[in-house]
Parts: structure tokens; sequence; C-alpha cells
């Protein structure tokens, strides 16, 4: 009976995730060149090409939807304005933007800016700038808080942040209106249920095995 409940712990574990309504809603942004709109190609101030610039960002909203953190990290961007010998790389503004009507192929305005202009990771400021030691790019991370926002508030912008209508951007001094761009992704709640229930019924599968095997053994 004991190996039977430590068997389900796990599947009823994720199906209880999958099913509550009370925990952080962990978002996801893959950016890239080719996201933004329209796309764009980096090359150096002379003209010649300079490495695609791309990252990953991660975002966590509170189950009390009052605070979004999020870590983010650049590659191929210059984050302090001496990590290459060029201008056209360095790090300009970074933010989130987002509207009810945003597509991968139409723009939107900033809703929270964390870097350069708009900033408004102020009330308080969270952001913790960390440029790579060596190589290009860094990591930058930060909270936007419920009273945060640029002409806007957090509470205002979860409707199109939840359904898939926001991405943050960086902006360089090549790329004004945007170098690298991810829109940011809800995992499916449906796609951990499946998960959980998946791993339930092997489990269930596993527990009748052992017990006709143990039957077969005590028959013979």
């Amino acid at each position: 009976m004991f190996r039977l409940r430590a068997i389900l712990l796990v599947p009823f574990m994720l199906l209880s995730f999958a099913t509550s309504g009370y925990a952080n809603i962990i978002l996801s942004a893959t950016r890239t060149n080719s996201q933004e709109n329209p796309p764009t190609t980096p090359t150096l101030s002379t003209g010649g090409p300079r490495p695609a610039s791309f990252g990953t960002a991660t975002f966590n909203l509170n189950d009390a939807m009052t605070a979004m953190t999020f870590s983010a990290t650049v590659f191929n961007i210059d984050f302090t304005g001496t990590q290459t010998p060029d201008a056209n790389d360095n790090l300009v503004a970074a933010h989130i933007h987002a509207a009810p009507t945003v597509t991968p192929t139409t723009n939107a305005p900033v809703v929270w800016g964390f870097f350069g202009t708009p900033f408004n990771d102020n009330n308080p400021n969270d952001v913790v700038f960390a440029p790579f030691a060596t190589g290009v790019g860094g990591t930058i991370s930060g909270k936007w808080d419920a009273p945060e926002g640029n002409g806007t508030t957090l509470a205002a912008q979860l409707p199109n942040i939840l359904s898939g209508h926001s991405y943050i951007n960086f902006h360089t001094m090549q790329f004004g209106g945007g170098e690298i761009r991810g829109a940011l992704v809800v995992p499916e709640p449906s796609t951990i249920l499946l998960f959980g229930v998946g791993t339930l019924g092997l489990a269930l599968g596993r527990w009748r095995w052992q017990l006709g095997t143990r039957r077969d053994r005590r028959v013979a």
C-alpha cells in the first residue's frame, strides 16, 4: 500500500497543480531577430555583418496577480557600450509591449519599460543589470509592481499578457524600433493536465502488473 501511494503521489501532484487556481503563473519568451516587425538583420556601422542577436526570458506572475518578476538573458547585444568596438549593437532600451490586437506581424505600444526610456520599474526600482564578464550580452531582471506602468498598470495589462497579446523587446542603436523580440507565452494548463493523467495511467498500470506478478508467484 505504501508503494502504491508513492507511485501515485507525483501524478496526483501534477493534476492538483494543473487544476489549482492558487499557483504562480510562469511565462516564457524566446527572442529573435526574425520576430521583429519588420525582421532585423544586424550589421556593423560599416555595413558588414555582425552576429545575430537572440535571448530568452522567464516571467513569474504571483498568485495574487499583483506583481510579475522577470529575468532575461541576451546574446550579441552590447550591454555596456564597451563589449564591442562598434556602436550598432549597443543596448538603448528594453520594454514589454502589449495591446488587445497585437499579433506576430503587428506592433504594440510600450506598457512597461525596464531599461532606457521609458523606465517604469521605479516603485521600487528592482532592476538588476549584469553584463557578461566575457562575450557580448548579459542578464537583466526586475519586477513589475502593481502601481507601475507606462500610462497603464499591471492589472490593466494582465488580459493582454495572459491571452498572448504581449511581447518583450530589446532596442539597439541600429534598431531603435527593436532588434530582438519574443512573445510572452503562457503554458497551456491542458498540457500539464494531460501529462498528469498520462503519468497516473502508467502508474496504475505498473501497480496492476506488479499485483498480478505477485499473485502468479503465490499460485505457483
